[in-house]
C-alpha cells in the first residue's frame, strides 16, 4: 500500500510538466489550421465572386452554346452473291466531297462556303429544282432585301427579320417574276452544292460530289479545306456489278439523293436520315436493313462554333451480304436463249418474254429472265423481274389444275374421268371448240390423262359446267352463274395460279381478274382452259412446281443466306439460311396427282397424232410439262400467247421451267417448246450435272 503511494508521488510531478507542455503546443496548432482554412475560404469566395459576379452571364452563354452529340457516317454496303459464291453486286469506292453540318451553323455560313467551294468543285445540277435555285438566290441579303420590297412586305421586313409566312410571300413573287432570279451556270453550280448543304441534318456528314471527282478538284478543295468549314475530301462507295449490268434489273437500285419521297416518313421513323442512300428497289430494297450495315458514331463536344473534343465511340458495322439461289452463269444463258429464239415467234406485236427456273420441293429460284419490249417502237430492254409483275393469258397451260380441282370438286374421279371432246354450244354464242375438232369432225373419247395430252378444251369446258351444275347439250341454254368464277379460282389459287407467292422481292402483282357478273357467264368456259384470267410466269412456275412434288404449294425465294463479312472482305460466317415454306397442302389424293402427271408426261411423250410437245420427248432427262396458246389482240390484230410450263426428270422432278411469249404471231413455230428444251438443257450442264438425276 505504502508502495503505490510513493510509487504516485514520484510520477505526480512529472504529470503535471507533460500537461503543461501539451495545453502550450495544441493552441498553437489549431491557430495554425485556422489560419489556413480562413484563407481557402477567403479564395474560394474570390473566385466564386469571379465566376458568378464578374463573369456569370459569360459563362453562362457558353454553357447554352456548348452541346454533346453524336456524329454518325456511312459504311459500306452489304454485297449480293450468287450460288456459287460470284458477286453479282459489288462495291466501288471512289474519293468524294463530303460535308458535315455543325450544330449551329447558319444558312449565310452554308452560302459562303457553297460559293468557295463551287469555284473548285463541279457538280451535276440535273436534279436542281426552282425551289433550290430561289433559295439560293434569296440566301444573298441583298437579294433578299431587295425582293421584300418588291413583294410588297412591310419596311419594317428585312433579311434579319424576315418571318417564314413573310419569306414564302416572297417565293411567290419570285414565281410569278422568274425573270428575277436569273442564275447563271456557275452560279446553278453552287446552288446545288448549297441545296446538299441545307439538307442535310446536324453533325450528319452527307456527300457534295460521290464520283467523278478529278484529281484537279481533289487537289483545289483540299488547299482550301481549312477555310471551309465542314468541308472534307473522303470515299464513298456506288454498286458495280461484275457479271453484268443485267443484274441490276433483279437487284435493284439504291437512291443517290437521299430518301424517296414516297417513303420519306416511314424511314425516317426508323433511324434513317433524309440525305441517306437506301434500296429503292427489287432485292435492293427488300433487304434495305441487311445490307445498310451500322453507321459509324463519333462523340462530338462543341464549343459555339469550335469541335473542342472528338471521340470515335463505334466505328461502325459493314452491311451483310446476300447469297442468291440464282446462279449467274446459268441466268445469263436463259437471258441469251430467251434473246436469240423471241423473234422466231412473230414478235411484231409482242410486249415480252419472260421465264423463271424454280426448284419444285424447296421453292429456291434458279433463274428469272426476261425481255420488256415496246411494239409501237420495237425497243427491247433487259428485264429479269417480269415474271413476276407482268400479268398473262396463260391458255392450256394450267389445265393441270383444272382437271385437279374437278376431282377435288368430285365431278370427276381417278377412276371415273371419261368425256367426249366436241365443239360446245351454248344458246346465243358461237362454238367454242378444242384446236384439233373445230368441226366435229374429230369427237373423240379422252380420259383426264389424254384430254392433257391432246390439250382438249372440250373436256374443260365439260368440268366446269359440271362444276356449275350444268347440264350440257347442244344448244343448251347457259345456267351457270357467277358463282362457277368464285369455284374455278379457288381451285386454281390452291395451285398460286391468281395470288401473289409471297417472293422475296417487292413489287410482285396477283395477276388480273376479268369480269365476273351474269353478263359475263359465257366467259366461266374461257376461264376453264386458260383464257380468261391473267397470272404472271412466276405463278406458273409455283404452279407445276406444286403438281411435280405431289401437292406441295413451296413459297419462292431467291436470297438462300446472309452472310458476314470477313477480315479479308471475303464472305464471313453465316447468319441466317432461308428454309423452304409450304404454304399449302393440296387437298387432292395421290392418285388424282398420278392422273394428271400421267397426263403432262403424254404431252412430250404421248403417241397421238395431236401430242402437242413431241419434240421434248427424246430429251434426257425426261421431261414433263404443259403447252399453252392463248388468244389474244394487240388492238384489232390477232395474236397468241404461247407458254409452257413444265417440270424433269420427270419421275424424281427437281426443276421446273415456266416461260410466256404474249401477243406472237407465229404460233405454229414453237418457240415456247425450243426455249424451254434449251433451258432444261442449260440446267443440266451449268447448274446439275444430269447425271446426278438419274
Amino acid at each position: 500500500m505504502n508502495f503505490f503511494k510513493r510509487f504516485k508521488r514520484i510520477l505526480g510531478p512529472r504529470t503535471q510538466n507533460k500537461n503543461r507542455s501539451a495545453q502550450s503546443v495544441i493552441p498553437f496548432r489549431l491557430n495554425l489550421l485556422l489560419w489556413i482554412v480562413g484563407l481557402l475560404l477567403l479564395m474560394l469566395a474570390i473566385r466564386l465572386f469571379y465566376l458568378q459576379i464578374l463573369n456569370g452571364a459569360t459563362y453562362k452563354a457558353d454553357v447554352k452554346e456548348s452541346d454533346t452529340t453524336v456524329q454518325t457516317n456511312n459504311v459500306q454496303r452489304g454485297m449480293i452473291y450468287d450460288s456459287t459464291g460470284k458477286v453479282i453486286v459489288g462495291n466501288q469506292a471512289h474519293q468524294a466531297i463530303t460535308y458535315t453540318k455543325g450544330s449551329d451553323v447558319t444558312d449565310a455560313d452554308m452560302y459562303k462556303i457553297a460559293n468557295q467551294l463551287g469555284k473548285y468543285l463541279t457538280v451535276s445540277t440535273e436534279k436542281l429544282t426552282t425551289r433550290n435555285k430561289q433559295d439560293y438566290f434569296l440566301a444573298n441579303d441583298d437579294n433578299l432585301n431587295r425582293m421584300i420590297k418588291k413583294a410588297g412586305l412591310s419596311k419594317d421586313v428585312t433579311a434579319d427579320t424576315i418571318s417564314t409566312s413573310q419569306y414564302n410571300k416572297v417565293l411567290k413573287y419570285l414565281n410569278a417574276h422568274p425573270s428575277q432570279y436569273k442564275l447563271t451556270s456557275s452560279q446553278k453550280n453552287k446552288a446545288m452544292i448549297y441545296a446538299t448543304m441545307t439538307g442535310a441534318y446536324s453533325l450528319s456528314t452527307t456527300y457534295i460530289k460521290e464520283t467523278g471527282v478529278t484529281s484537279k478538284e481533289l487537289a483545289e478543295v483540299g488547299e482550301h479545306l481549312s477555310s471551309m468549314p465542314g468541308v472534307k475530301i473522303g470515299t464513298a462507295w456506288t454498286r458495280n456489278y461484275p457479271q453484268g449490268k443485267n443484274f441490276q434489273t433483279m437487284a435493284g437500285t439504291v437512291t443517290t439523293s437521299g430518301l424517296p419521297a414516297d417513303e420519306i416518313n416511314t424511314l425516317l421513323s426508323q433511324g434513317y436520315s433524309r440525305n441517306d442512300s437506301v434500296g429503292q428497289s427489287y432485292i435492293e430494297k427488300e433487304y434495305q436493313s441487311t445490307l445498310a450495315g451500322s453507321k459509324s458514331q463519333t462523340e462530338v463536344a462543341s464549343n459555339g462554333s469550335t469541335v473542342a473534343k472528338s471521340v470515335l465511340k463505334y466505328a461502325g458495322s459493314k452491311g451483310d451480304n446476300l447469297v442468291l439461289t440464282i446462279n449467274a452463269k446459268f441466268q445469263k444463258q436463259v437471258q441469251s436463249i430467251l434473246t436469240k429464239n423471241y423473234s422466231s415467234a412473230g414478235n411484231s406485236y409482242s410486249t415480252g418474254v419472260y421465264a423463271v427456273v424454280m426448284n419444285p420441293n424447296t421453292g429456291a429460284i434458279y433463274a428469272m429472265a426476261g425481255i420488256d419490249r415496246d411494239p409501237t417502237t420495237g425497243k427491247q430492254t433487259v428485264d429479269e423481274v417480269g415474271g413476276i409483275n407482268h400479268p398473262i393469258t396463260m391458255g392450256s397451260v394450267v389445265k393441270g389444275a383444272m382437271v385437279l380441282g374437278a376431282m377435288m370438286d368430285g365431278v370427276i374421279t381417278p377412276t371415273n374421268n371419261t368425256q367426249t371432246d366436241m365443239p360446245i354450244k351454248v344458246a346465243g354464242t358461237s362454238a367454242k371448240t378444242s384446236w384439233f375438232n373445230k368441226t366435229g369432225s374429230a369427237n373423240t373419247s379422252l380420259t383426264a390423262s389424254t384430254a392433257l395430252e391432246v390439250s382438249s378444251n372440250s373436256y374443260m369446258m365439260q368440268l366446269a359446267m359440271k362444276e356449275g351444275g350444268m347440264k350440257y347439250y347442244s344448244g343448251a341454254q347457259i345456267t351457270l352463274k357467277p358463282s362457277i368464277f368464285k369455284k374455278l379460282r379457288y381451285y386454281f389459287n390452291m395451285f398460286g395460279l391468281g395470288q401473289k407467292t409471297g417472293i422475296d422481292i417487292p413489287g410482285e402483282s396477283a395477276g388480273y381478274e376479268g369480269p365476273s357478273t351474269q353478263s359475263h357467264i359465257g366467259s366461266a368456259l374461257d376461264e376453264s382452259f386458260g383464257n380468261y384470267d391473267e397470272y404472271t410466269v412466276l405463278q406458273l412456275a409455283q404452279y407445276m412446281s406444286t403438281i411435280a412434288n405431289g401437292g406441295y404449294r413451296m413459297k419462292p425465294y431467291v436470297v438462300s443466306q446472309i452472310r458476314g463479312t470477313k477480315s479479308n472482305g471475303s464472305l464471313g460466317a453465316v447468319k441466317y439460311t432461308t428454309q423452304p415454306q409450304v404454304q399449302q397442302v393440296i387437298p387432292a389424293s395421290k392418285a388424282a396427282f398420278n392422273v394428271v402427271k400421267e397426263g403432262l408426261y403424254l404431252v412430250t411423250h404421248g403417241t397421238s397424232p395431236y401430242v402437242t410437245a413431241a419434240s421434248l420427248k427424246s430429251v434426257t432427262p425426261s421431261i414433263s410439262g404443259k403447252t399453252g396458246t392463248a388468244e389474244t389482240y394487240y388492238g384489232t390484230t390477232a395474236t397468241t400467247t404461247l407458254s409452257f410450263a413444265g417440270y424433269s426428270p420427270s419421275d424424281n422432278p427437281q426443276v421446273v421451267v415456266a416461260l410466256a411469249i404474249p401477243g406472237v404471231t407465229n404460233s405454229n413455230g414453237g418457240s415456247n417448246i425450243t426455249m424451254a428444251k434449251e433451258i432444261f438443257a442449260a440446267y443440266w450442264k451449268d447448274v446439275q450435272n444430269s447425271s446426278s438425276s438419274e
